[in-house]
């Protein structure tokens, strides 16, 4: 039973952090190291930062058994407000973002083979990123078991990319095509590098190492927590590190810097240069892979607002489900209407800066909560216990990475932060504020109740309780 569970977690931990990022973040590192060798110890150093981590939310998942990851973590630990923070940002920067990121590059390899000497129109890339969104809304909308095999089927898509292009360029170097990698080339650098630039050569570095937080979700059926957790961290993040450096390299195996630089899909220049009459497997099998990648996104994203509304944190329509198909459908739209929104006003390289920055600034306020707890409860029942100076040399890191990204991208990482501060008055509004007027309840009620009639949804029935915060008030 251990070795089987064993197996499965850090076989699915590999799975989860392993996304569409890689084929969209290599550019951007490339582009802010300034040179071949730094991009790929950006990687590398990125891998080893999410090892870090990812041990200080093991602690936190064994120590605080709740589902939910970072909101339940700093919920439980700093109170309503920053669990409230974070789950605003979430809902209206993280996935709405990550997803439109994705949509995009889903679109870029859908249209690039079509424009093969110029990048595709920019109002074509766009509608049918949001073609892609509206359909995937309507799949998760309309049943869970299609929202899950089109998950199951379609996560083949990036694994068949990710061996191809490695074997590929494993081939290459074989042959002896690796001028870009040797010393004297690897750092020659396009720019003069600054701790700025190398800050946001790791921002668009995590974005495709967007997911090691997820192992933490499996807590509560570890078995074994102390031994296998730790297992499971240590496999599943080196064997990423490896996949994403190899996958890099291949790159530079078949490409120039001032190539890939150029390239609006990685990708399927790569297959351009060395599949030939196979070139077209490449922007399948990516296509694939984010299109599946969009969907777990919806998945994930209106579960997170399904949660925050059934804490009282987010208007309850979002906690309601459809009465035939139980699918959150208005969480699900909220998501939906997000992403389009930010699909109509952002572009890919900003856009990845803008959520990254967004993701290490929850990140960092988890783990400092680690500390506070430690300080705060030490005698807590801890089955795993890291050193301290994993999480303070996380903290260190984070600090410096946020304060130099902050300084170079200042309107596009600021704006995030301005974005996730609006939601102080929102709180104490929505959420502390208690004696509202009864009018007020009455306009919400009638507002739930028309939201019930256009979507056909009800709270689940196994919790009626959940309906009593609304309608008691609303009759006071």
């Amino acid at each position: 039973k251990e070795k089987s569970f064993f197996f499965t977690s850090h076989h699915g931990c590999a799975r989860n952090i392993i996304g569409s990022g890689i084929f969209i973040s290599p550019k951007g590192v490339l582009e802010h190291a300034g040179s071949v060798g730094l991009s790929l110890i950006v990687w590398v150093c990125g891998g080893g930062i999410c090892t870090l981590g990812s041990m200080c939310y093991a602690e936190l998942g064994v120590t605080i058994p709740k589902s939910g990851g970072d909101y339940s973590y700093v919920t439980e630990i700093f109170g309503g407000l920053v669990g409230f923070l974070l789950l605003w940002s979430a809902v209206l920067i993280m996935y709405p973002t990550t997803l439109a990121v994705i949509a995009l590059t889903f679109s870029n390899y859908v249209l690039q083979p079509a424009f093969q000497h110029c990048f595709p129109p920019f109002i074509a890339t766009k509608l049918l990123a949001t073609i892609c969104v509206l359909f995937l809304t309507w799949v998760n909308c309309s049943s869970v078991r299609w929202a899950t095999r089109i998950q199951d089927i379609f996560t083949i898509g990036k694994l068949l990319a990710l061996v191809l292009i490695i074997i590929v360029g494993l081939v290459q170097i074989c042959r002896g095509h690796y001028d870009a990698l040797q010393p004297s080339a690897a750092f020659e650098f396009s720019q003069d590098p600054s701790v700025g630039q190398i800050a946001l050569a790791f921002l668009q570095a995590s974005f495709a190492y967007s997911g090691w937080n997820f192992l933490n979700y499996v807590t509560e059926e570890v078995v074994e927590p102390r031994k296998n957790l730790p297992r499971a961290i240590y496999i599943s993040i080196p064997l990423v590190t490896l996949v994403y450096t190899m996958t890099n390299i291949a790159y530079f195996s078949s490409m120039t810097p001032e190539e890939l630089l150029s390239s609006n899909a990685v990708a399927v220049t790569f297959g351009e240069k060395l599949l030939g009459m196979f070139s077209w497997v490449m922007p399948i099998s990516v296509a694939l892979s984010t299109f599946g990648g969009i969907n777990g996104y919806l998945f994930t994203s209106s579960r997170l607002c399904f949660s925050g509304a059934r804490e009282g944190h987010l208007p309850y329509l979002l906690a309601m489900i459809h009465l035939k198909n139980c699918t959150p459908i208005p969480a699900l739209l909220l998501c939906c209407f997000a992403t389009v929104v930010i699909l109509c006003i952002g572009e890919t390289h900003n856009l990845i800066n803008y959520v990254s920055f967004i993701n290490y600034l929850s990140y960092g306020v988890t783990i400092a909560g680690l500390l506070y707890l430690r300080k705060k409860r030490p005698n807590l029942a801890r089955p795993i216990k890291v050193n301290l100076l994993i999480p303070i040399s996380y903290l260190i890191f984070w600090a410096v990475l946020l304060g130099f990204s902050l300084y170079s991208e200042p309107v596009v990482c600021g704006l995030g932060m301005v974005i996730m501060l609006t939601g102080v008055p929102v709180y104490f509004v929505g959420v502390q504020w208690k004696e509202k007027p009864k009018w007020l309840y009455r306009l919400v009620e009638k507002l739930t109740y028309k939201g019930q009639k256009v979507c056909y949804v009800v709270f689940p029935q196994d919790d009626p309780s959940e309906t009593e915060p609304l309608t008691a008030k609303a009759t006071d």
